[in-house]
């Protein structure tokens, strides 16, 4: 029978990783919530990118090391050989559960982008109908999902860039209709309008943006001669990433004063509008739904690895281990489009505030599960059995450093009374995965 196999199959291209990754960054944390950080920080929201975008290049290094040394481990894999089953356990499931409201915040991220020729259409069906064809998608051999996420990815990868060059051009003055001013960026407030601790503020937006990094690390074992080609994949998405992100933020400041970005529409919508040329809004609108919907496929790839991967050891149910004859986690797949159709549900109640509500959640996880993976990085140092070409540069004290900082800008998230909602949220999920460690029968390491 199909569901008797067990086994994941090495489908994927250094290329498919290098964009799988790049899907889950690039998504609503740039094309949508980039409104809602700019409304916290202004254009020094630039700043917070760039602090947050060093933080990702430190794990992504603690990462690509532990792979090398110990090749086919993926990230759970990873923490499990460091921490043991208990610490694996929480950190899995937190994971699991993070990428399962990122995909949800992306789906209906989708929904709100499609509500843009279609305003009578409910957000919860339209976000239903992406949800459909996203999990097809996610059924076929990952070869060819891979291909298709290829592809999908490289359009907004293209989009971001004619963005940039067109923003650019405008900034300059060199676009018809438009003048040379760099005035956005000192008028109303200045550079930091909210001070620091307004930039300090959007950080956990930012942490959202960026999570979906660590995806190569879950990855790792359906690709290819991944010993080789890690430390290029990895040095490659951390500064496309920073560029795709810093860059873009300071054109839309640059172009739209800050206090006059809207958060009912896409900030990249209202500055294709802004240049007047015929129909640019409605193509980015739909690079946007592409944009997202790519995020989402690569969500749905996350979640269902990482329970099959938890199945394996233990700290999932044995029936998450079943593949079939192509290698695709069917039942994993299943749970997860159930959870994601009870967060397209939460739609139906509350349209307005769900998506921001649901987008802070992450946030927190996504600190979490980067401090696992450094704190791994940092215990299982000295077990090396072999050093490695690619590794961390001042170890430890940059590992320890990274550690740090991700723990303090998450210890003031949880006393940041903007956050309440995502606190409480966060915390009632961490206690009850904490818990479920201590009462569920693990496997010994």
């Amino acid at each position: 029978m199909e569901t008797k196999h067990q086994n994941l199959q090495k489908g994927l291209k250094p290329r498919h990783v290098q964009f799988i990754a790049l899907a889950g960054m690039i998504g609503t944390g740039i094309f949508k919530g980039s409104s809602d950080t700019v409304s916290l920080a202004g254009p020094s929201v630039a700043l917070a990118y760039l602090i947050g975008g060093l933080l990702l290049f430190i794990v992504m290094v603690a990462l690509g090391e532990m792979a090398i040394v110990f090749p086919n481990l993926n990230v759970q894999h990873l923490i499990n050989k460091a921490f043991g089953n208990r610490i694996s356990f929480i950190i899995g499931w937190l994971y699991w559960i993070n990428w399962i409201i990122v995909t949800v915040v992306e789906l209906l991220a989708a929904g709100s982008f499609l509500q843009y020729w279609f305003p009578s259409v409910p957000l919860w069906l339209l976000s239903f109908l992406c949800t459909v064809f996203i999990v097809g998608i996610n059924l076929f051999h990952v070869k060819y999902y891979g291909e298709l996420e290829f592809w999908i990815a490289g359009i907004k990868i293209i989009t971001l860039i004619a963005f940039i060059v067109l923003g650019a051009l405008l900034l300059l003055g060199l676009f018809p209709h438009s003048s040379s001013s760099i005035s956005n960026y000192t008028s109303h407030g200045g550079f930091f309008p909210n001070g620091i601790s307004g930039t300090f503020s959007a950080f956990l937006v930012v942490m959202f943006s960026y999570g979906g990094a660590e995806l190569i690390g879950v990855s790792v074992t359906e690709t290819k001669d991944s010993q080789r080609v890690l430390p290029r994949i990895i040095k490659g998405t951390v500064w496309r990433v920073i560029l795709f992100y810093i860059l873009p933020i300071l054109i839309i400041c640059g172009i739209i004063p800050w206090d006059k970005v809207s958060s009912a529409e896409s900030p990249f919508v209202q500055v294709f509008s802004f240049t007047g040329l015929p129909g640019a809004a409605n193509i980015m609108n739909f690079v946007l739904l592409t944009a997202v919907l790519s995020a989402a496929n690569s969500g749905i790839y996350a979640t269902s690895r990482t329970l099959f991967t938890m199945s394996q050891t233990g700290e999932a149910p044995k029936v998450f281990i079943q593949t079939s004859k192509k290698g695709i986690p069917l039942n994993s797949i299943l749970l997860t489009t159930l959870c994601i159709l009870v967060g397209v549900f939460l739609a139906y109640i509350t349209p307005e505030q769900v998506i921001n509500y649901l987008m802070t959640i992450p946030g927190f996880t996504v600190l979490l599960i980067w401090i696992g993976i450094c704190s791994a990085q940092l215990k299982l140092r000295p077990q090396y059995p072999k050093k490695p070409g690619f590794q961390v540069i001042g170890y430890p004290y940059i590992t320890i450093f990274a550690i740090i900082a991700l723990s303090c800008i998450f210890i003031s998230f949880l006393f940041n009374h903007q956050n309440i909602i995502g606190t409480t949220v966060c915390l009632i999920i961490l206690a009850i995965v904490i818990v479920l460690s201590f009462t569920t029968r693990l496997k010994r390491s």
